[in-house]
């Protein structure tokens, strides 16, 4: 009985090592690579234009599918490409952020794809929207006599 156990468990622990040597020597696959992570626009303008670019590569052995990309807000509204991007090609997102809300940005867009290196990659913008009536006001004049007086 000792012995059948022995040998079922050795049987068990040879199928787990093959397997894990199966999912160890698995090369290939599509990678995603991104330019910058990031994106700075710095300190804008109210209405002023909110797109920017993140471009990356397939830097795997096959094809890169991105499934989705979504904001972490419906301000922040990105476009990817529906094709397949060919292994060592290109492809870019694009990104529109809605600039009518006046002050820090800081928001996200998840990237989710069949890149075996990051399956959900994200990337971000940010920056500050500027009050340009904030900026024409006339500052208040000193304190003090009127009219000499």
């Amino acid at each position: 009985m000792k012995k059948a156990i022995f040998t079922f468990g050795l049987m068990l622990m040879a199928a787990f090592a093959i397997n894990v040597s199966a999912q160890g020597t698995a090369i290939g696959g599509a990678e995603i690579t991104f330019e910058k992570e990031v994106h700075d626009y710095g300190k804008i303008e109210q209405h002023a234009n909110g797109e920017c670019e993140f471009v990356f590569k397939n830097t795997g052995t096959s094809p890169l599918t991105i499934s989705n990309a979504k904001g972490s807000c419906g301000c922040t509204v990105p476009q990817w490409p529906k094709e397949p991007i060919a292994p060592g090609a290109s492809a870019s997102i694009k990104v529109k952020y809605d600039t009518k809300r006046i002050g820090l940005i800081n928001k996200s867009v998840t990237i989710t794809s069949n890149a075996t290196n990051s399956p959900n990659a994200v990337v971000r913008i940010k920056g500050e929207i500027l009050n340009p009536a904030a900026e024409a006001t006339p500052e208040k004049a000193p304190a003090g006599p009127v009219n000499g007086k």
